[in-house]
């Protein structure tokens, strides 16, 4: 499975803005973004050239596929999913992609990060509807039990994870049972309940041409 391997922080300097990929660092002095608010390169500091419409529609992809991290076949298959739901395409591609299993265990706590979170549900730390799941692209529907499986819920990580979310809190459309280590999905998110800065009809402009 192709993945990307490079520094993290650098696809957030590439975008201008914190893509939250590397978990509690995004919300430290640390933060890329909060040292070197530049695009990356050796002429990063110079780089002051006007975006055609073509140019932000093509950042506004990347930077989708960034956030959730999935990369360029995978996200055409998502846009050609929506495609052919009913509702407002760009609105129905973020709700996929919000379904994933990996954002949903981020989403819930469990993981600082999506990347981290890939490797939670892989490494077989997660049960979806009672059954251990190890597929991170894995949609899950409105209604099932995501639940940190007993023998995980002392990891470290996990234990400390769940403490830094429940100062954070969690969107409106996720219900967590901190007593039982279990998640669900209430329902579908609407656009307004989906955190993330992208003007995904750009996208849809992108894709129709």
């Amino acid at each position: 499975m192709a993945r990307y391997v490079d520094a993290k922080c650098r696809l957030c300097r590439r975008e201008g803005e914190k893509l939250f990929l590397k978990g509690n660092r995004c919300y430290t002095s640390k933060c890329a973004i909060e040292k070197q608010n530049y695009p990356p390169g050796q002429h990063g500091q110079g780089r002051h050239t006007k975006l055609s419409i073509y140019g932000q529609q093509l950042r506004e992809k990347q930077k989708t596929k960034r956030i959730y991290g999935v990369l360029e076949r995978q996200f055409r298959r998502y846009f050609a999913m929506a495609d052919r739901y009913r509702g407002v395409t760009g609105t129905v591609l973020l709700q996929l992609l919000e379904r994933r299993l990996d954002n949903l265990v981020y989403r819930l706590g469990i993981a600082s990060s999506r990347a981290q979170a890939r490797q939670i549900v892989t490494h077989g730390h997660i049960t979806v509807g009672g059954r251990k799941a190890s597929i991170v692209s894995l949609s899950v529907k409105p209604g099932q039990e995501i639940a940190i499986r007993e023998s995980s819920r002392t990891n470290p990580v996990i234990v400390s994870n769940l403490e830094d979310a429940s100062g954070r809190g969690r969107p409106v459309w996720l219900d967590w049972n901190p007593e039982s280590y279990t998640g669900k999905m209430l329902s579908v998110p609407s656009r307004e309940d989906i955190p993330v800065t992208v003007n995904e009809q750009l996208i849809v402009e992108l894709y129709s041409k």
